[in-house]
């Protein structure tokens, strides 16, 4: 429980440097922090299907918004800060593997199933689906709308990371400029 506590203190102190950020892209990685410790957090509750999920949207939303971001603003340089920078970056890399190491202890061994759902899967799985694959049983036949909506979310990232990324029908400014 604790560790939801400082997962939650974790993602408020992002959200609130966030905001109060002067630059762009600093604000972006604050706003990618917080979606990391948010997929943390579905991994402490036990929910990897959300926790993969929230980290493939987060990852493309972060690459989307970089993108916007990166010729608008680039304090660190300009003023210098390329230093200070890369020592917070190593700094957040340090935390987030030494959460995520904690967090991976806390997963039972294979084959064991953490909760009783599980268990009635493996169980009567073969019975009441006749597939031979159990784990395609279990997406298609038990789960098939959780896993048509994650992958809905993912195919919509995506989509929005190609909308961006992608260079035809773009006029470069030059051009703009000349045809005005």
């Amino acid at each position: 429980m604790v560790d939801l506590y400082v997962l939650l203190i974790f993602m408020i102190a992002g959200a609130i440097i966030a905001i109060e950020v002067k630059d762009l892209l600093s604000s972006v990685v604050a706003v990618g922090a917080v979606g990391l410790a948010l997929s943390i957090t579905f991994l402490v509750l036990k929910a990897p299907d959300l926790a993969i999920t929230q980290l493939v949207v987060e990852i493309l939303c972060l690459i989307i918004l970089i993108r916007a971001t990166i010729r608008k603003d680039l304090p660190f340089s300009t003023s210098g800060r390329w230093l200070l920078n890369s020592i917070i970056t190593l700094a957040f890399i340090a935390v987030f593997l030494y959460v995520s190491i904690e967090a991976l202890k806390d997963l039972p061994p294979f084959g064991y199933p953490i909760m009783r759902v599980a268990e009635v899967y493996l169980k009567e799985g073969l019975l009441k689906t006749g597939a031979t694959n159990l784990v395609a049983a279990i997406i298609l036949d038990y789960r098939a709308y959780d896993t048509l909506g994650e992958a809905t979310v993912i195919f919509t990232g995506v989509l929005g990371v190609m909308t961006v990324m992608r260079r035809v029908g773009r006029k470069r400014q030059e051009e703009t400029e000349k045809g005005d």
